[in-house]
């Protein structure tokens, strides 16, 4: 039989064959996790960069990469007019910038955009959505093949998830709070009203809608599990960690995880899931995977409330779980017991999540700083390189070259033809 960490690792190992691409949220794993070897490690604004260009408006959507392409979403006059553009990965020129909807702005939190979801693509179309819960998908040369604008999304924080492709599915939480008299109504008191969307990637239509029961607000971006042989989409928001059927949208496990506005997305290892319980109850929570229905008294391998990220995800490098907390202290743990290992305070202040190449963890700060460590059980400082630009998105790595987005630009960091735009 196999083990239970190889039939985890099964369902990523196709993606990590095609590792040069960086298709959706944290990369082909879903984890933040690249294959790519002799990534950069030392560039500022003006050395070692292979472009830079211009990207309009306001978003924090992370580049998406797929072969010759690489995807944003932003929003422009005021959050208004909702986009797409899509640029030549050699030299950063803008091949095409689409509207896919217009929007009337709601309430976000100021660190929020309007376009912070980071687009998912299959090399054929790309899926993308906005602020106001709509979704819709784009072919590669930028036509709008369909548009999903069912759910009136509104949140006290804004949207911040970002969608997961599954076979021919593209699955989206929405985890939202209520617009009516009490705001605090699915925020600061839990509601049964959050859902889980699965819409057919091919024409947008809803094939299952999943149902959380009692939750609260959260922007946690989902991951794929597969343990004896069956998929699971494993899913948090606030106050819940739950375990869906992907082809059918059946909850099939739980467990409490007090807290609401969690944003780290789930990370997945040896048999174990790793969150974050957001505010209200800070601690890194793992759960062992294999449990039915509510596990919160059985399955709970153990919690940590040290060195707890509100918004950067973790990063997990068997045996070990890094972490970085928004206030710029970086921590290693054992993965199998949160035993922490090493702390240090590596400066800055953070909400783009790590990722990890070639033993090294790259961390970007908001204040545009890279800091990149060995990921190893002992700190050890290999670099630090800024940018000089405010940075919320999560770096991208792909075939060789990272990519970062600040407000104002996308770079692509590495070998290539110097081009500013």
């Amino acid at each position: 039989m196999l083990s239970r960490l190889t039939s985890v690792l099964l369902v990523f190992t196709p993606l990590l064959i095609q590792a040069e691409n960086w298709p959706g949220f944290r990369g082909p794993t879903g984890q933040g996790m690249s294959s790519e070897k002799g990534l950069p490690t030392e560039w500022s604004s003006t050395t070692n960069i292979a472009w830079k260009t211009e990207i309009p408006g306001e978003g924090w959507s992370s580049p998406v990469i797929y072969g010759d392409r690489v995807f944003v979403t932003t929003a422009v006059d005021a959050g208004v007019s909702c986009r797409v553009l899509c640029l030549k990965r050699e030299t950063g020129e803008v091949l095409w910038n689409k509207e896919v909807i217009q929007q009337t702005p709601k309430r976000k939190e100021k660190r929020n955009s309007y376009a912070t979801p980071t687009p998912v693509t299959d090399g054929k179309q790309v899926y993308v959505a906005f602020g106001d819960g709509s979704v819709a998908a784009l072919s590669m040369k930028g036509d709008v093949v369909w548009t999903n604008r069912e759910f009136k999304y509104y949140s006290q924080h804004g949207l911040g998830v970002s969608p997961r492709l599954y076979r021919d599915l593209v699955i989206i939480p929405f985890d939202w709070s209520s617009e009516g008299e009490d705001k605090k109504v699915g925020w600061q008191k839990p509601w049964d009203k959050s859902v889980i969307l699965a819409l057919d990637k091919n024409n947008g239509k809803v094939r299952w809608k999943g149902q959380r029961g009692l939750s609260r607000i959260g922007h946690v971006t989902p991951n794929l599990l597969r343990e004896n042989g069956q998929d699971q989409l494993v899913s948090g928001a606030g106050d819940v960690i739950q375990g869906f059927n992907p082809n059918s949208g059946e909850r099939l496990w739980w467990a409490r995880s007090q807290g609401e506005g969690v944003v780290p997305s789930v990370v997945i290892g040896d048999g174990l899931v790793f969150t974050a319980s957001g505010f209200e109850q800070p601690t890194i929570r793992a759960v062992r995977t294999g449990g039915k229905g509510d596990v919160t008294q059985t399955h709970i391998a153990w919690e940590q409330t040290r060195n707890v990220p509100s918004v950067p995800s973790f990063v997990y490098v068997k045996p070990h779980l890094f972490t970085v907390t928004d206030a710029g202290v970086a921590a290693c743990l054992k993965a199998d017991s949160g035993e922490v290992v090493w702390q240090e305070r590596i400066g800055g202040t953070y909400a783009a999540s790590p990722i990890y190449a070639d033993g090294k963890i790259y961390f970007l700060s908001m204040e545009g700083e890279s800091v990149i460590i060995a990921a190893k059980p002992e700190f050890k400082l290999l670099a630090r390189n800024s940018i000089g630009e405010y940075c919320q998105a999560s770096a991208a790595a792909s075939r060789g070259q990272l990519f970062i987005r600040s407000d104002k630009n996308l770079y692509c960091i590495g070998k290539g033809r110097v081009t500013a735009r």
